[in-house]
């Protein structure tokens, strides 16, 4: 299982909104070229994200399914790529005062990252989860600050 963690600075309900916008998974998770598509009622149980993902010219459509959504503090999600099987993603937000500490576990369900499951493996899952997490804190800080600016304004 490769884990990760972010103090992320604003509220975790300014954090949940980013993850409750399925459209707006491309914009930080690394990877993802496109969000093909999105469930209207995502991030409920059983709603699905459909992305494409790759790097350089290797492309693949990968669907993420909400297995756990308790906002806005827990979304579970299962993503499938086939060939490659199918991954757990556990994403926790924990207030830290008036932060978000953002807890991320991968872990593969299904397919050959089972068999490959293992440091070197989870060591490169945590560098890329480890940038998805950077930008995820930008835009979110990026977002909060500038709602706050517009209503001091006000």
């Amino acid at each position: 299982m490769a884990r990760s963690r972010r103090l992320i600075l604003t509220p975790p309900e300014k954090v949940w909104d980013l993850l409750s916008d399925g459209y707006r998974y491309g914009e930080w998770v690394t990877g993802t070229r496109q969000v093909l598509d999105a469930d209207p009622h995502w991030p409920a149980v059983g709603a699905r994200l459909r992305v494409r993902v790759g790097v350089g010219p290797a492309v693949l459509d990968d669907s993420c399914v909400v297995r756990v959504c308790e906002p806005p503090r827990r979304l579970e999600l299962e993503a499938k790529a086939d060939p490659f099987g199918a991954a757990r993603i556990a994403m926790r937000l924990e207030p830290w005062g008036d932060n978000t500490l953002f807890l991320l576990d991968w872990h593969p369900l299904r397919g050959p990252g089972t068999r490959m499951h293992g440091l070197p493996v989870d060591y490169l899952v945590a560098v890329r989860n480890g940038m998805m997490l950077t930008k995820l804190a930008r835009i979110a800080v990026r977002e909060y600050e500038a709602g706050v600016r517009r209503t001091l304004r006000c």
